[in-house]
């Protein structure tokens, strides 16, 4: 794999670690063939592994690299780190009130952003598109950097950020498709709306890998842009729905679940990254 993906650009690298994660984020929604409802506890330790997941990731894929690289680079690593992290939490802050959503589970006079007349269904799949823009953009940035032979970027690590996101990217597109399957939509219909929510990983992965190899002094900064944006996401969506409802055994289901995501995500990153 290592071998075959060195032949490629970063860039074509990046697409294909970002069309991979959105392959899975299809077979994901894919269950909705299967499955009418999905469990409430079942839904809430997903959402919980893909927070521990995208946790883990912020530091050992993003944060740290990036620390070390501003170094090499002559920056001041804990200036450029806060920067940068600061930044990718303002702009998935900005993007957050800016884009129209509803999160599942919500009626439509919760729904978020710029109002619109948009249909539930579109506001639900913009719910889960918020997830997956810093996600594509990690994974691109990652590719991006190896293009530049530092120490602490290497292809190896590229793919096992993609592998991990792809990994928690599963269980979101059935997070998707199967409450539209509730809604009242069609398996088709609601299965095309669970993967059309990892379409902007591509696009997300080829614009950080374009900006990093085009200006090698932002890569630091990239990183932890990143790594902020999805320290956000966290925060922000995933965690406080993930203990949505009013079973403890819930909100128990979505710590243990964040815990599993970040010592699967940990043992990739450290063993093979």
């Amino acid at each position: 794999m290592i071998q075959w993906l060195a032949g490629f650009t970063p860039v074509t690298q990046a697409l294909i670690g970002t069309m991979f994660t959105w392959l899975v984020t299809a077979l994901g929604a894919s269950l909705v063939f299967f499955f009418k409802k999905i469990n409430k506890g079942v839904l809430n330790g997903m959402l919980g592994f893909a927070a521990g997941v995208m946790i883990a990731a912020s530091f050992w894929s993003l944060l740290e690299p990036g620390i070390e690289m501003a170094g090499d680079l002559g920056q001041i690593p804990w200036l450029t780190a806060a920067l940068g992290f600061l930044g990718g939490g303002l702009f998935l802050f900005l993007v957050d009130k800016l884009l129209p959503h509803l999160h599942p589970g919500l009626d439509m006079s919760q729904a978020e952003g710029i109002k619109t007349g948009w249909q539930r269904s579109v506001l639900l799949v913009l719910a889960i598109t918020l997830h997956n823009i810093p996600e594509g953009l990690a994974v691109g940035v990652a590719f991006g950097a190896v293009a530049y032979g530092l120490p602490s970027a290497s292809l190896a690590g590229a793919i096992t950020l993609a592998l991990g996101i792809g990994l928690q990217n599963f269980p979101e597109g059935a997070a998707v498709s199967i409450p539209l399957r509730r809604e009242g939509l069609s398996r088709w219909k609601a299965f095309f709306y669970g993967q059309a929510s990892g379409v902007v990983e591509p696009i997300a992965g080829v614009v950080g890998a374009l900006a990093v190899t085009s200006m090698r002094p932002i890569l630091p900064y990239a990183l932890s842009f990143a790594a902020g944006a999805m320290i956000y996401v966290v925060v922000e969506e995933l965690i406080p729905e993930g203990k949505q409802g009013n079973q403890k055994r819930h909100s128990d289901i979505t710590t243990i679940g964040c815990l599993l995501g970040f010592t699967v995500m940990m043992i990739l990153d450290v063993a093979f990254g």
